[in-house]
């Protein structure tokens, strides 16, 4: 039996309660994102994106949203400024890569995806 707190499905817009992530609703809603959005290799993330990636936050280890308001947070996530939505050019342009750290990259993905998981919103 589970007893943990039931909390608001994971679906962007519904308030059902949940022990499991997403409601009876929207567990198939998951499964077609997961589904549909591949590996993190098939997305461009493979072995030669984890060097590239290695390297810039050793030449970038500060996050600069948190430098430009006058902070020392240290960088752990590339960003890609423009999202690249899979264009190869725009995934590897360095110009278009940024240092931030996590909670700044998942506050930036929050907002231009209208959510974590935003399925609708990734046309």
């Amino acid at each position: 039996m589970n007893l943990a707190p039931k909390k608001p499905c994971k679906k962007p817009g519904c308030g059902a309660l949940t022990r499991t992530g997403y409601c009876e609703k929207h567990i198939s809603y998951k499964r077609k994102y997961d589904h549909e959005r591949g590996s993190s290799a098939k997305r461009g993330y493979g072995r030669l994106w984890r060097r590239e990636r290695a390297e810039f936050l050793r030449e970038n280890p500060r996050c600069v949203l948190h430098w430009k308001a006058g902070r020392l947070v240290a960088s752990t996530v590339v960003d890609h400024i423009i999202p690249h939505k899979g264009d190869p050019k725009l995934f590897w342009d360095k110009n278009n890569w940024q240092a931030l750290c996590k909670k700044c990259h998942d506050t930036k993905t929050a907002r231009e995806d209208g959510g974590f998981g935003n399925y609708e919103g990734r046309k």
